[in-house]
């Protein structure tokens, strides 16, 4: 009945097309499917008894209760404007260098990425109160927009990331399932903190290589990217000292202190996500930008996002249990170990799949439906979960900065003012999503970018 699981993938993704719900979306489409193989004989229905089971699985996994302290903190740095007071500093920071907005941009995104992790969020704040800036200094809309674009993507790929949380998860179930099917009855396990540890220094490396690109087109193209005028920032030295340790000081402890306490062995990510959550109120308050209104919008919208995020988790189960009872992951992985270049020729088959998803689906979607099915298969291969965990990680991130479907795109077109067009927007994210694919590159050739530290640490 592997063709029912075809059929089954191709509703899906025709119900989705619709713009219907995600998690019902999922959960409906399998449902229907598996009433229709009950009825035609094609599918257990005694699999359904494992459905509470699952459901269960998901209300009392320990892991997942950093995903709303995550939330939290992100809302709450989002609500403070940590954003607008970094930006203002790093441009008065960087604001004599021909190019240094841009920097600053990505500095900040890189800085937003480590405390909020929320790339919506990010995308739109930074296009909010950068853009316009940028705009108005004199630099050219597409690199403008592009950089914009690409720092609010990072928090895809830089820890306390909510896509390594999840995928985090998600892979630790397939990469005890991997090593079940080998025989392996004594399983190495593989943990959120891990995927955070081998993150650091892929997530560096990218942003290094923006702010190489931007030093670069400043250099050859130095009228795209003008310096700020010397009497728009005035200030003296120690002033702009302090007002840099004042802006910068705060969220790089906060950061330190998550980040910090993983690393050290100290907290596990849940346990960090409290410091985190507790660390953003706490600047909150020292910002004088905490009160009751902000703190139950701040609650409000962490619920909702939160509520999301488990709802799509539990379609996503009802529809890989109704796929694996038509025998869709026994196709799935016969396809994938005949591919011809073994484990190489797999990985590439699954990272374009994940990328062409990446145009009509959001990253948590993907990890819920996706990776379970081929995560199993691909580290029987002997494939490292941490890397491949950033690996998938990067390439989302890049699907997102895409045209015309990037998720980023969409999110910058519905702030930037009318005079910008989206063929501007679409055209600056090249050089990035270039940057990106080289990114993608080095890891692949060199996976210790990814396994290095978490083996270091972690010894």
């Amino acid at each position: 009945m592997a063709w029912m699981a075809l059929l089954l993938v191709l509703a899906v993704m025709a119900v989705l097309l619709t713009g219907y719900p995600v998690a019902f979306a999922l959960a409906g489409t399998g449902l229907i499917f598996a009433g229709i193989g009950m009825l035609i004989g094609g599918f257990d229905a005694s699999l359904m008894g494992f459905l509470p089971g699952r459901l269960f699985g998901i209300m009392t996994n320990q892991t997942l209760i950093a995903v709303p302290l995550f939330v939290f903190m992100g809302v709450m740095l989002e609500r403070s404007r940590v954003a607008e007071d970094l930006l203002d500093t790093m441009a008065m920071l960087f604001g004599p260098l021909r190019g240094g907005l841009g920097i600053s941009v990505t500095v900040v995104g890189m800085l937003l990425a480590a405390s909020t992790g929320i790339i919506g969020a990010t995308v739109v704040t930074m296009g909010l109160l950068s853009l316009p800036t940028m705009l108005k200094r004199g630099y050219d809309p597409r690199v403008a927009t592009g950089t914009i674009c690409a720092a609010g993507t990072l928090g895809q790929i830089i820890p306390p990331s909510i896509i390594l949380v999840l995928l985090g998860d998600v892979l630790s179930a397939a990469y005890q399932e991997a090593q079940l099917e080998q025989g392996i009855f004594s399983p190495d396990t593989v943990s959120v903190g891990d995927l955070f540890v081998g993150a650091v220094i892929p997530g560096l490396l990218l942003v290094g290589l923006y702010i190489l690109y931007l030093v670069l087109q400043a250099f050859f193209r130095p009228g795209s990217m003008p310096a700020i005028p010397a009497e728009e920032r005035a200030i003296s030295g120690a002033a702009l000292l302090a007002r840099t340790a004042r802006a910068l000081v705060p969220p790089l402890l906060l950061i330190v202190a998550v980040l910090g306490s993983i690393i050290a062995g100290i907290a596990t990510p849940t346990e960090a996500a409290s410091v985190g959550a507790v660390g953003a109120i706490l600047l909150a308050a020292v910002n004088r930008r905490l009160d009751l209104g902000r703190l139950q919008e701040v609650m409000r919208n962490t619920v909702r996002i939160t509520a999301m995020v488990f709802m799509i988790f539990i379609g996503a189960s009802i529809f890989s249990l109704v796929f694996r009872g038509f025998g869709g992951d026994t196709a799935v992985h016969e396809i994938l170990t005949n591919l011809p270049g073994g484990k190489v020729g797999a990985i590439l088959v699954v990272m374009l799949v994940m990328f062409l998803l990446g145009f009509i689906l959001d990253f948590i979607e993907i990890t819920f439906v996706v990776v379970p099915i081929v995560g199993p298969v691909l580290l029987m291969m002997e494939i490292d979960p941490v890397w491949l965990g950033v690996m998938l990680a990067i390439n989302l991130q890049t699907s997102f900065l895409t045209p015309p479907f990037g998720f980023a795109l969409f999110y910058l077109r519905g702030v930037a003012p009318e005079a910008v067009p989206t063929r501007a927007i679409y055209s600056g994210v090249m050089p990035f999503i270039a940057i990106q694919l080289i990114g993608l590159g080095l890891l692949a050739l060199w996976p210790e970018l990814a396994t290095w530290l978490p083996d270091l640490v972690y010894d």
